[in-house]
Parts: structure tokens; sequence; C-alpha cells
């Protein structure tokens, strides 16, 4: 625990905290975070405004269900919400006092909500993304992290590693990593998510924590390709290193600067090894290979109408290589977006892994 090094600039006021966003993850991290506030409540406010885009679950508004029984059952069931913790469908009013925003929702909306936040929240404030994905504008690829710092003219941390949502809400142990280039907002941000089940390592190399919880997703897809193909351990494996050695490439080309280390931290190896095994995107490739449905179909079948993130990156990585003429070099990624566009029969992907550049 860092808690007695945090400096007074950053204890001279309790802050108030919003969460946006109410999937399992968000809901996930709402849970440690009500819980958290209440115990240090020197440090944070105890009300917890979590903005959750209303919808109705059984006849009845999914938000006044969270709010009564204190419980997402679409997302999230089974795992009880701290009470503290209030759904509200509004987002300026669940924003309005924040001093600091935690982004956890599908990153094809982040532009949209910081849209609209713009010039609406308090200029000190601070921002934090739990989202695994990219923005994409004319000039590439941009991490989420600077999309809502550019919008918002706050600065934005980052926060990703081997968290499966279930596990996490089930408070199982796991690590995670915090990536904030300000040692101050780090300790704080430690303060607001660290659980003795929920470990938080702070790093200051924030591009590259993001870029793995990005990447990883489009390499689960893979190890979800080879599960459906029936093959095993070994050449789930296989997918692994040669992904993680795409992954360390492609952040060479891509985001010079970046540290082969954080690779290593719970953000990097970790969540890749954890999302391979048990995520939502790994599923969706096993299901890609048994099935003829469409991704749309699939998303609606599996996740209730939220969105695989690992297809959406991997189409937007696709375009950046297309455009960079390097196709060649990361044929695991591409041929995962080919094989999840049905471009690709499933069963030459072996050949991918068998051809790969990494052998020779």
């Amino acid at each position: 625990m860092i808690f007695s090094t945090v400096r007074h600039a950053l204890i001279m006021s309790a802050r108030s905290v919003c969460i946006v966003g109410s999937g399992n993850w968000g809901s996930a991290i709402a849970k440690i975070v009500g819980n958290n506030v209440k115990e240090r409540s020197e440090y944070f406010k105890e009300r917890v405004p979590m903005y959750m885009y209303e919808e109705e679950f059984n006849g009845r508004k999914l938000t006044e269900i969270v709010n009564t029984e204190h419980e997402n059952i679409k997302y999230l069931p089974g795992i009880k919400l701290p009470e503290n913790v209030v759904a509200i469908p509004n987002l300026l009013e669940a924003s309005k006092d924040a001093d600091i925003l935690i982004f956890v929702l599908p990153h094809q909306f982040v532009k949209k909500i910081c849209n609209e936040l713009q010039g609406k929240i308090k200029t000190s404030a601070i921002a934090v993304s739990l989202i695994k994905g990219f923005a994409i504008s004319e000039e590439g690829i941009q991490l989420i992290s600077r999309l809502i710092s550019d919008i918002l003219s706050i600065p934005c941390g980052v926060l990703s590693g081997a968290n499966l949502a279930g596990e996490v809400a089930s408070e199982q142990f796991c690590e995670t990593t915090i990536g904030s280039k300000d040692k101050e907002i780090g300790e704080l941000l430690k303060l607001l998510f660290e659980t003795q089940y929920f470990h938080c390592s702070v790093v200051e190399d924030t591009d590259t924590v993001e870029l793995c919880g990005a990447l990883k997703n489009v390499v689960a897809i893979g190890a979800g390709i080879v599960d459906g193909m029936g093959y095993g351990d070994n050449t789930k494996a296989a997918v692994q290193r040669l992904g993680l050695m795409e992954m360390i490439k492609f952040a060479e080309v891509f985001f010079q600067g970046s540290k082969t280390s954080t690779f290593f931290q719970s953000c990097g190896i970790a969540d890749l090894v954890a999302t391979c095994h048990g995520g939502r995107n790994r599923l969706l490739g096993e299901n890609v290979v048994k099935s003829t449905k469409s991704l749309k179909e699939l998303e609606k079948e599996i996740l209730k109408g939220q969105s695989f993130q690992g297809p959406l990156v991997a189409k937007e990585i696709y375009g950046m290589l297309e455009e960079k003429d390097m196709l060649n070099r990361f044929p695991l990624f591409v041929a995962i977006h080919n094989i999840c566009e049905r471009k690709m029969d499933p069963k030459e992907f072996v050949n991918c892994l068998r051809n790969h550049p990494e052998h020779l």
C-alpha cells in the first residue's frame, strides 16, 4: 500500500468520483470504488454517481433495478453493488460535480460522450480510462486516453490488467496496472482502486499500458479460433507467444518510446494469457469457427447486445497496416481480421502460425 505517501496537495479535500459506463466491467469496478470511497472518506466523497444508458430489462428501467436492488441484473447478475453507487441515466447530471471521471464503456462511444461533457465538467477534474480499444481518426490510431484528454482538456490516466470482470466482482485475487505520466495522479488512482484482492502497480508508460489492453483482445480471438478448430494448449501457447511478439512490434512501429518492460506488467502478458483462456473475445473466436452467424448475431446471442472489442480493434489495426504497407509483418493480426470478416477460412489460421516471420 502507498496510502501514506499520497502528497498533501492531493488530499486537501475529499474528491467526488463519477463512473461513466455500467456494463459488466463498469459494474465490477463500481463495486470496488463504492466500497473504497466509504472506507477512505478522508480522500473521497461517499456518493458515487454511475452514468447508465437507460434501457428496459424484464419490463423495468435498468437504473431503477440498480438503485432499488443494488444489482446490475443484466450485465453483472449475482453481484451486489454498494448502496452508495447511484445509477443515473443523464450524463451531465451524473458528472457535474466529479473530480475524478472513470471512463469504462465501449470505445466507439467515447468521442460522443466526451463531446457531450466538453465544457460541462470541472476544469480541475482528472480522468482515468478503463477502456480497451482505439479511436481512429484521419491521422490513424489514437489512444482513448489521449482522445479523452484532448477533448476535455484534463489529464487522463489508464487502468488495464488481467481483470476479467466476473472474477474481479467475485473478489478473486488479481493484479492490474495503472499508467499515469503524473506520479501524484497515479498515487491517487491507486488509492481509489486498490483492495486486498485487486492489487495495483503504477507505471509512467501510460501509452503501452493502454496499447496492451487493446491489442490482447485481437490475439484472444486467435486463441479462440484454435480452440474452435480442436487444437490443444500447445497451439494456443504459440498463438499467445506470436501474438505478444506482434504486440511488441506494433508498439515499436507506431508508438515510439514504448518500454518492453511494460509488456511484463499485468496489463501485458498477464492480461493476454487471461483473455486467451477466459475472455469474451476468445469465446468469439471459437464461435466464429463453429457458427456461420455474423458478428452482430453473435454479439446479440452471447453478449446480450454489448460489443466484442477485438474485431473492431483488428479492423482498425488492419487499416493502419495496409496504409503503411506492413500487412506481411503482422500476419497474425491480419489473419484474425480476415477470419472475423469471413474473408479467410479458419482452417488456414494454423498455416499463418506455421509460416510466421518470427520463425525465420
